[in-house]
């Protein structure tokens, strides 16, 4: 049976730049199906949420200009649960006016955070690591994390280190570590006791917002000076006033580092985050040369270890190409070393200069 204190808060407001020129800042990578399986990332992401709690208690943070976006992708949510940022402030201020929204509803609210856009395998392990962690914080003043267990010492994630001993698979959290060169992240690999940070916690309203109150009171004091306006007609119109002038801080800088009730749950559930044309090419099937590809259109010659992305109704012919990232989106046509994909953010910065944003 489902618990009606349980809710999800879905984050789908980032462009994915790197992800570019798939994800655009009109259409970011939460509203394609990257995965070629029909369903975009958030409508899977929403159905995976399905497991957990009904639809009406699951929520949308997301900008403003993805509101009917989202709508149409979901479309058996009510406009009152996409919850519309007006401005780009990072994750602390939206999980802050999310708790108290939620509060308004229900004060006894455990509520998940977690993004829109990443993979997860096992979704049945999924939901069952979540329920542990919301009967916790259900019963404990606690902020919970799910952290994921290493299979590699990457350097593209934040770690968690956390206390050996535990309360039935939740450990107290040490410390957060920002991402680490390829020696620190082996150390921690051989340590036993770090996980990935993948971004989803748990918390109930209660604690979250005290938590708030205590680490960033200038978050909390300016949620709290509207908390009469939400879930009622005024609510959008406050937001767009109030909301541009909170702190620009994430969720891990504002809170998580700083909060001495933090636990984790290290996890396995097949994980990605989905970040990269890289980490698409690691999870996706592949031929007998590691390409990815994801159309019958697309003829390869001696072509090995290759992401190939092209409109299914266009012909694509490669010959003598190794460790490549080739996505045509139409108007844009991007060929790039798999070994230099940082790059491509960057590098949208200066399209940005050259071009305008026509092709962002």
């Amino acid at each position: 049976m489902m618990n009606s204190n349980t809710y999800v808060a879905i984050m789908a407001g980032g462009i994915g730049s790197r992800f570019w020129p798939g994800s655009r800042e009109s259409r970011p990578k939460q509203f394609l199906d990257i995965l070629g399986v029909g369903k975009s990332l958030i409508r899977l992401t929403f159905e995976r949420f399905l497991l957990l709690c009904p639809k009406e208690n699951i929520f949308i943070l997301t900008n403003k200009q993805y509101r009917e976006q989202v709508k149409e992708h979901l479309p058996e949510l009510e406009y009152s649960q996409i919850i519309c940022e007006p401005s780009r402030n990072n994750t602390a201020p939206c999980v802050a006016y999310t708790a108290f929204k939620l509060q308004g509803l229900n004060p006894n609210a455990n509520f998940v955070v977690a993004p829109s856009d990443h993979i997860i395998l096992k979704e049945q392990a999924f939901v069952d690591y979540l329920k542990k962690a919301l009967e916790f914080t259900a019963n404990n003043n606690a902020l919970v994390t799910l952290g994921i267990q290493p299979s590699r010492p990457d350097t593209g994630y934040g770690y968690i280190n956390y206390e050996a001993t535990s309360n039935d698979g939740v450990h107290k959290v040490v410390k957060f570590t920002e991402k680490p060169n390829l020696e620190k992240a082996k150390t921690f690999l051989k340590s036993g006791d770090y996980v990935w940070n993948a971004g989803i916690f748990i918390w109930n309203v209660k604690h979250i917002l005290n938590s708030f109150k205590e680490n960033a009171p200038t978050i909390y004091d300016l949620f709290d000076g509207i908390r009469g306006d939400l879930n009622t007609a005024k609510e959008q119109a406050v937001i767009d006033e109030v909301y541009p002038t909170s702190p620009n801080i994430s969720i891990d800088y504002a809170i998580l580092e700083k909060a001495n009730n933090v636990y984790t749950i290290p996890s396995e559930f097949g994980w990605s985050d989905l970040g990269t044309w890289n980490s698409l090419h690691a999870e996706a099937p592949k031929d007998e040369n590691q390409n990815v590809v994801n159309s019958d259109n697309i003829l390869l010659y001696n072509v090995n270890n290759c992401l190939v992305r092209a409109p299914k109704d266009k012909l694509v012919l490669l010959k003598d190409m190794e460790d490549f990232i080739v996505v045509d989106e139409g108007d844009v046509l991007l060929v790039f070393p798999k070994s230099k994909e940082q790059e491509i953010k960057p590098l949208t910065k200066e399209i940005r200069k050259l071009k305008g944003t026509r092709y962002l």
